[in-house]
């Protein structure tokens, strides 16, 4: 038998963490077997399915390298279908017409609330307004007692009383399916053989199998997944951030750390915390996957991020930084300068971001320096030494670091002065602040004639105060 795994978003809002590792473990489940990965949008809400959330999960999806075999199939170009096997249900007896309206029974809820009582459907309600021309809605006949029984991958096997599922709506007035129909009848039509999905899906397990067992169809090998919880120990919700794939991909995050964290997030593999794409195909299975919830922790990821930022080659990491460049004014292109800068850069960055926004000194015409680092490395007994420096650097032939250096030791030896007393009003020259990569890396990157422009103002700045 061909494994067959499906992610199956509903369009109402972006790819939300949570979801983005359901369809990860689906894939790697599926690729381990050399099986298929079947995408299908379940867009029966009409009310709330847009197509713009349609195009940002798809846009998600194959940010991660989440490819898909087959789809994306839409629930809303398949009513035909469920139709065609709720009538099949209605010819064998065990699903019915109801015609009492979703108004009707909301005034019976309401009344039940009232009267301090449960709201129970009464399959006697059913004939209620029946006639030729009225709509109606197709129920499930649900067993009146017994158990209703599902082996689970995760859980072992799970049991539910028949007693607590009144008969319920398959096919709704206006044609369309509800949920658990539809996903029964789109997973039997599209042969999936295992199910992987959050285990806030598990109160919908008795009614799919009851569907299931209604149409004599083989029900999938259902693996419910612990929920993904905040750093407080609560569901995760966008009240501990960021919650969505989209939101990590604006914060400046790779796709391979999202991967990598997300499959760690309830899987384990001994010890080994970095994957490469490869490797989780071929080491993923169910029998890792914990039973207990997991516990998203920001940190970690940054950690994973920040390794893959410097382990991606830096030609790589340029190319990705190009729009956020371009996005704050700085156009460029993958030259050997932002290829230096980005190999310096990765070095303490979490995020694309963070190198973003951390190289406009290298690119701006005109440097600003920070107050408090003026007032404290530009003050006048300085000015000799950066005149030594700027000197020395003019008379060198060869711009490298190696001559730089040499130059800074000359100075250093005859003023008695340590790197650190010369090193940050030269950083400071140079950049604006007091934080950069190291001195002789910004010098060489910045050029000859840059670097001698920069300290030759400074020195007309510290002269004029």
């Amino acid at each position: 038998m061909t494994v067959r795994t499906r992610f199956a978003p509903s369009p109402t809002g972006s790819l939300h963490i949570g979801g983005a590792r359901t369809a990860i473990f689906n894939c790697l489940f599926a690729r381990h077997a050399g099986g298929s990965f079947v995408l299908r949008i379940e867009d029966t809400d009409q009310t709330r399915s847009t197509q713009e959330s349609i195009d940002e999960i798809l846009d998600a999806m194959e940010w991660l390298g989440l490819n898909w075999d087959e789809g994306p199939f839409r629930q809303s170009e398949r009513l035909d279908i469920y139709r065609e096997h709720a009538e099949k249900l209605l010819e064998s007896g065990k699903a019915y017409r109801c015609f009492v309206t979703p108004e009707e029974l909301q005034d019976r809820r309401k009344e039940a609330q009232e009267r301090g009582g449960v709201f129970r459907y009464d399959r006697k309600w059913a004939e209620e307004n029946a006639g030729p021309d009225k709509p109606y809605a197709i129920r499930l006949l649900t067993p009146d007692e017994g158990t209703i029984e599902v082996d689970d991958a995760l859980r072992g096997k799970v049991s539910f009383e028949a007693t607590e599922i009144e008969d319920f709506v398959i096919l709704k007035m206006d044609g369309f399916p509800t949920y658990n129909f539809a996903v029964v009848i789109d997973d039997a039509t599209m042969e999936i053989t295992n199910v992987i999905r959050g285990d806030d899906h598990l109160i919908n397990t008795p009614r799919q199998a009851l569907i299931y067992g209604a149409l004599s169809l083989e029900m999938p090998q259902m693996a419910h997944v612990s929920m993904i919880l905040g750093p407080d120990g609560k569901r995760l919700s966008k009240r501990h951030g960021a919650t969505s794939v989209t939101d990590y991909r604006a914060e400046g995050y790779l796709p391979e750390a999202v991967v990598n964290y997300l499959v760690r997030l309830g899987w384990s593999f001994g010890d080994q915390e970095i994957f490469s794409l490869d490797e989780l195909v071929e080491k993923f299975t169910l029998d890792n996957v914990g039973k207990s919830a997991a516990v998203f922790n920001p940190e970690k990821l940054e950690w994973l991020n920040s390794h893959y930022l410097r382990s991606k080659p830096p030609e790589k990491i340029a190319g990705l930084l190009i729009p956020l460049l371009n996005e704050k004014g700085i156009h460029s292109e993958v030259d050997e300068k932002l290829v230096k800068i980005v190999r310096e850069l990765t070095q303490r960055a979490k995020t694309l971001n963070d190198i973003a926004d951390s190289l406009d000194y290298f690119y701006t015409d005109q440097i600003t320096y920070e107050d408090k680092a003026d007032n404290k490395f530009f003050k006048p007994e300085i000015l000799p030494v950066l005149e030594d420096i700027t000197q020395g650097l003019t008379s060198l032939e060869d711009f490298t670091i190696e001559n730089m250096k040499e130059v800074f030791e000359r100075v250093m030896a005859e003023r008695e002065l340590k790197l650190g007393k010369i090193a940050q009003p030269v950083r400071v020259a140079l950049t604006g602040g007091t934080v950069s990569p190291g001195i002789f890396e910004v010098m060489d990157i910045l050029g000859k004639d840059e670097v001698l422009d920069r300290l030759n103002k400074a020195v007309s700045h510290i002269s004029a105060k």
